[in-house]
């Protein structure tokens, strides 16, 4: 783990962390965690074994990242969002469905999930998806998509830049776009 930071009150089990990564005060990543270069997991934060972050990934405070989720390259994960791991949560033994009921989660590139959003699993947000603040995903977002609300639902469409585009699909950033097929792709 050449070139990693770890805070010394931070814990990192896992031998695939890539250089430049930063682990802060009171993170915990797990034996079997796979994290790219040049993350920056913060405080409190919690990757757990089976979990796969990509390059350039930002995480939070407060975030868990549980088994079978795995964050593409240049994902935002905001202050406390929340990953589910189990569409039927039980304790009790008799009704427990354990891993059996754990549905993979996929966070494409580019996409940023706000503070306290909750994210369902089993869904697959896709690249360059902006998640609002405090949003419940609960279905698969389009690339691009701008998704607000509990449930969440599309409010319109996200720029690269992070900015919600005008109907006329031009960003004040000078990027534009073109909606083709139901989805929107950027024009060269």
């Amino acid at each position: 783990m050449a070139e990693v930071f770890v805070h010394p009150q931070g814990l990192c089990e896992s031998e695939e962390v890539g250089q430049g990564t930063r682990i802060w005060a009171f993170a915990h990543v797990m034996k079997g965690a796979k994290v790219g270069s040049n993350c920056n997991i913060g405080e409190t934060a919690f990757i757990e074994a089976g979990a796969i972050l990509g390059n350039n990934v930002t995480v939070k405070n407060g975030v868990a990242v549980w088994e079978k989720v795995v964050i593409e390259d240049y994902v935002f994960l905001g202050p406390f969002c929340v990953f589910t791991n189990d569409k039927i949560p039980r304790s009790h033994p008799d009704f427990r469905t354990g891993r059996q009921g754990w549905d993979p989660t996929l966070v494409k590139s580019g996409a940023s999930i706000g503070a306290n959003a909750t994210i369902v699993c089993g869904t697959t947000l896709g690249h360059w998806a902006f998640i609002a603040a405090g949003a419940v995903v609960t279905k698969n977002v389009p690339d691009y998509g701008m998704m607000a609300g509990n449930p969440a639902r599309q409010i319109g469409w996200a720029c690269k830049c992070g900015r919600r585009l005008p109907e006329a699909l031009t960003c004040s950033c000078g990027l534009s776009y073109r909606l083709e097929a139901g989805g929107l792709l950027p024009m060269a």
